[in-house]
């Protein structure tokens, strides 16, 4: 049966072998150790669950709930925005809550791309970014993901040879998969860049407190004239370890987020409403919860990094997120990261994201997720210092 034409623009989803892979083994009784999907393991604090529970016995709670979010949570956003960045948004205007920054950012992406539309998508990146686009008609063209001198320089030559001109530059800092994080003069460069090009700047913020280092990741906002051009996604999937509560927003320009608001009121009706008064309470609530995970994250990296290292494996020690991105030894390199990831599973029990899943010039690297506890680590470890041992 012929394939759909957007079905047809999308490649076979490069982690479904790996995830086969596993399943056979755990339906065999193996113990597969998974550092692949990012999925935190950490439970949802009490306080926000005991929201939910509190609400979701309210059954005036139980019809629908508005597209946009409800005005508290909203507003909890606006209140979290000003807290940490310093940054004031309109919660009628500049922003809207979404299921998730994925959902938020292919809608996105749909109500702002025209069949043909020139997207700047680094690359690695984590797939929303390039087939959110590539769903809705558009044309990615890759660039680096390192934010240093040469990310604009590529964007430079990128602009001069696409016709049409672009029209948005995607920017993921801290980022997923490789960790890399930036600073405000990097932004102010985008924003100037996007203002001389004519270009709209989508920047996916959604591990801004997944942080290592004393400085905590800044928002593209901080920066002077960003509402112009710009908006930003974020979610409390990590933040708040709550991945399967599906709740996250869109902020900034306004007309960007009008379009936005109008492409899901067609679309949903917004999350349960005591999902999203859980959310507020998440926002209102507490920060120790945060820093609490953050200090796990942070051990969880350091055991990865040292027992991975004693293995002959080298995981570079990531500044933020909940990943870090290594290279294939060398020994295995010319496999390629998917048959290197299947090796792992077969040979050692260890679950790993291929680096090919997220862009090509990500295939000579695996993307390994902190979401097993430091026993679980070091068990992966031994598992993979006994391979590296017997080939």
């Amino acid at each position: 049966m012929d394939e759909f034409h957007a079905t047809r623009r999308l490649p076979p989803y490069v982690f479904e072998p790996v995830t086969k892979l596993k399943a056979a083994a755990r339906a065999r009784g193996e113990d597969i150790i998974d550092l692949g999907m990012g999925n935190p393991d950490l439970p949802t604090p009490d306080h926000i669950v005991e929201k939910m529970i509190e609400t979701v016995r309210r059954p005036n709670t139980h019809r629908y709930s508005q597209s946009r979010g409800i005005p508290g949570l909203r507003k909890a956003q606006a209140a979290y925005y000003e807290r940490r960045f310093g940054v004031k948004l309109d919660p009628e205007r500049e922003i809207v809550a979404t299921l998730g920054s994925k959902e938020g950012f292919a809608n996105m992406a749909q109500a702002i791309t025209t069949p043909g539309d020139v997207v700047l998508v680094p690359n690695p990146t984590y797939p929303i970014h390039a087939f959110g686009f590539i769903i809705s008609g558009g044309v990615i063209r890759s660039i680096p993901a390192i934010p240093n001198d040469n990310f604009f320089i590529a964007c430079e030559k990128a602009v001069k040879h696409s016709i049409p001109s672009p029209l948005a530059l995607i920017l993921n800092y801290p980022s997923n998969p490789t960790a890399y994080v930036t600073d405000l003069d990097f932004y102010r460069e985008a924003v100037a860049f996007a203002k001389k090009h004519d270009l709209l700047l989508l920047s996916d913020l959604a591990y801004s407190e997944i942080y290592f280092d004393d400085v905590p990741p800044p928002s593209l906002f901080q920066v002077e004239g960003a509402k112009d051009v710009a908006v930003e996604f974020t979610s409390l999937s990590k933040t708040y370890s709550m991945p399967g509560w599906r709740i996250g927003f869109a902020v900034g320009n306004e007309r960007l987020i009008a379009a936005l608001a109008r492409v899901k009121s067609y679309l949903d009706y917004g999350a349960f409403t005591p999902v999203q008064v859980a959310a507020t309470a998440a926002l209102n609530g507490p920060d120790d919860c945060i820093e609490e995970a953050r200090a796990i994250y942070r051990h969880r990296r350091d055991v990865m990094v040292e027992s991975f290292q004693q293995a002959g494996f080298h995981v570079p020690s990531p500044p933020a997120t909940m990943f870090a991105w290594a290279p294939i030894p060398e020994k295995f390199k010319s496999l390629g990261s998917l048959e290197f990831a299947k090796l792992l599973v077969e040979k050692a029990s260890v679950a790993v994201a291929p680096g090919i899943g997220f862009g090509e010039y990500g295939d000579d690297y695996v993307r390994l997720a902190l979401v097993e506890n430091e026993q679980r680590i070091r068990q992966a470890a031994r598992n993979v210092k006994r391979f590296l041992a017997s080939e």
